[in-house]
């Protein structure tokens, strides 16, 4: 039983005639036509002519598309010795492996020609580049702009790496992107190097691949061109070139077809395959660890500048692959040199402050991962809160001693104190906090997170506050003699205690919610050594400890009436204009 599509409406037909603002800036956009008959090479390789269209493929997928498809899609057994050959994409196979064959014949068959192997390494770059800054970053994720000359050169490159049409390469690349390492992703790192590297071209996929959408380039003239003669493009670009200049310029007609022909092909071939299965394995990840894309010079080396996969893949519309002065990418010198001729524009860069961001966290997380192997001291919420008289009880068969809020338990620690034991001894039971941050000595921070680890209380208003000790009978009713703070010694005081006290800790909202002013530090103390009198002291360690939290909505916030902001923060710090390539 037939079904009948469906006619569209007059502004259906609008929409999908109407050019989309990449269409606009694309120098080698033109209004969809009709494509003329297909040529004979291309129907026996199985390559269509492209249809023009301004529906995107992936228009209507549903929102939980990924976990929907990978859940419901049938998948074909695995391959066994029994199915393989069955199973074998013979083209591709084919491709593969007669390509090395020829060039390993060559190379017990023919001479040595220093201009053939200087033209074969020249090839390889000319090739590489029409994949790297052609098929990759122009093409499959539009990272810039370039003119139709450019485009027809990147074209033609492209075509001798024999890698298939751009439509083709880019369409699996654009799926790699946006489905890396799951069940869509035609080459997933997580099936196995060899898998990713090489084996999804040789045997047959088990299921279908992730959906993506490449009617942009149904629009472009120069991909169409290409894709529609793309048969004779990769024997003319992949053979025929290479063997002419080197027969024509030097006479050495066998070295070229041989060296730079096949030999340089197979190493194309393997430099791109780098890119899906080294990238993802070797290497450093600054940028983000939730994939498995890795950052490293030697990959880079061997893709011609796409070493740096960690960086691409968080920031794939970047032109660059390196953001270092340092780190090769000769896509990217490759890509600016084109801009300097005018031959590309609107080189595209993600912000700055964006890209620090990915930076921040992956240090970030790197510190937890480190912190997590570490002992810490309690915390003030996990300790007791002693008073001053308890204090002074305990600490006549202990060796406590008060630093800045905290009750320490020093007595393992007396013999061995660098300082000398009195120093200890004669601190046990009082308030060394003044002594200790730099009254007798300014202690390192090793010393801080060593003291932190000793704790076993905190004191009952931070320090030794008179009207908080117990009075005795006989002068309950006598009236408390106020004693004088020192900024140096106090930290975690009753705040309205104090304002009842002393005229000069009236302290209004502001200071409050600033914690207090900012004490000035004593002659001969460092103003850092001076910690703020209204909370613990901590050491630097523990201040900058990493503690994760969950996020919660603040009382009253849903309630309130908000009014959304005219002017994105990206808008105003102009990190859109600079992303599109408008500042290149």
């Amino acid at each position: 039983m037939s079904t009948a599509t469906a006619p569209q409406t007059p502004a259906q037909e609008l929409r999908e005639r109407r050019p989309s603002p990449v269409d606009q800036l694309d120098p080698a956009y033109e209004p969809t036509t009709p494509e003329k008959e297909e040529s004979p090479l291309n129907k026996l390789a199985g390559v269509h002519n492209i249809q023009p269209t301004f529906a995107a493929t992936d228009r209507h997928i549903p929102d939980n598309y990924v976990s929907y498809t990978i859940s419901r899609q049938k998948y074909l057994p695995p391959v066994t010795w029994k199915t393989l050959l069955q199973n074998i994409q013979w083209i591709s196979f084919l491709a593969l492996t007669i390509t090395p064959a020829i060039a390993i014949y060559g190379i017990f068959t023919t001479a040595w020609n220093t201009k053939t192997a200087i033209w074969s390494v020249v090839y390889y770059f000319i090739t590489g580049l029409g994949i790297t800054a052609g098929y990759h970053r122009l093409w499959a994720h539009r990272a810039y702009n370039a003119s139709v000359p450019l485009q027809f050169a990147l074209a033609l490159a492209g075509a001798g790496a024999v890698e298939g049409s751009i439509k083709w390469w880019s369409r699996g690349h654009r799926a790699h992107h946006r489905y890396t390492d799951t069940k869509l992703d035609p080459y997933s790192a997580h099936e196995g190097f060899w898998h990713a590297h090489v084996g999804w071209m040789l045997v047959k996929p088990r299921g279908k691949i992730g959906v993506a959408d490449v009617s942009d380039l149904s629009r472009n003239k120069v991909v169409r061109w290409q894709h529609k003669n793309y048969v004779p493009l990769i024997f003319t670009m992949g053979f025929v070139v290479p063997t002419v200049v080197a027969g024509l310029g030097w006479g050495d007609w066998w070295g070229g077809f041989f060296f730079a022909g096949a030999a340089r092909l197979v190493f194309v071939h393997h430099s791109t395959f780098c890119v899906n299965s080294l990238a993802h394995w070797l290497g450093e990840q600054p940028f983000d660890n939730k994939h498995t894309p890795r950052d490293h010079f030697i990959t880079a080396l061997c893709t011609v500048g796409e070493g740096y996969h960690n960086f691409h893949h968080q920031f794939p519309m970047d032109f660059r692959n390196a953001i270092k002065w340092y780190q090769y990418d000769p896509t990217k010198w490759f890509i600016w040199t084109m801009s300097q001729f005018k031959l590309a524009s609107h080189l595209k860069r993600f912000p700055d402050n964006e890209i620090k961001k990915g930076q921040y966290t992956m240090k970030l997380q790197e510190l937890q991962e480190q912190a997590e192997h570490l002992q810490w001291p309690k915390s003030s919420n996990e300790l007791p809160v002693i008073s001053w008289d308890d204090f002074k009880t305990e600490s006549k068969e202990r060796a406590l001693v008060a630093v800045h809020g905290f009750i320490h338990d020093c007595s393992s620690f007396i013999e061995d104190h660098p300082g000398g034991a009195h120093l200890i001894k004669r601190a046990i039971g009082t308030d060394a906090t003044t002594a200790f941050f730099g009254g007798v000595y300014d202690h390192s921070n090793a010393a801080h997170n060593m003291l932190a680890m000793m704790r076993v209380g905190i004191l009952d208003g931070g320090m030794e506050v008179e009207h908080l000790k117990r009075r005795p009978a006989e002068s309950a009713g006598s009236s408390v003699t106020n004693s004088p703070v020192s900024s140096a010694s106090a930290s975690s005081v009753d705040i309205q205690s104090l304002a009842d006290q002393d005229e000069d800790f009236r302290l209004d909202q502001t200071q409050l919610n600033s914690q207090g002013p900012v004490p000035k530090a004593p002659f001969g103390q460092p103003q850092a050594m001076v910690a703020d009198r209204w909370t613990l002291s901590v050491p630097p360690s523990e201040k900058w400890r990493i503690v994760q939290t969950v996020p919660d909505v603040r009382p009253g916030l849903l309630g309130r009436s908000h009014s959304l902001e005219k002017i994105t923060r990206a808008d105003s710090r102009g990190e859109t204009a600079e992303l599109i390539g408008e500042k290149a």
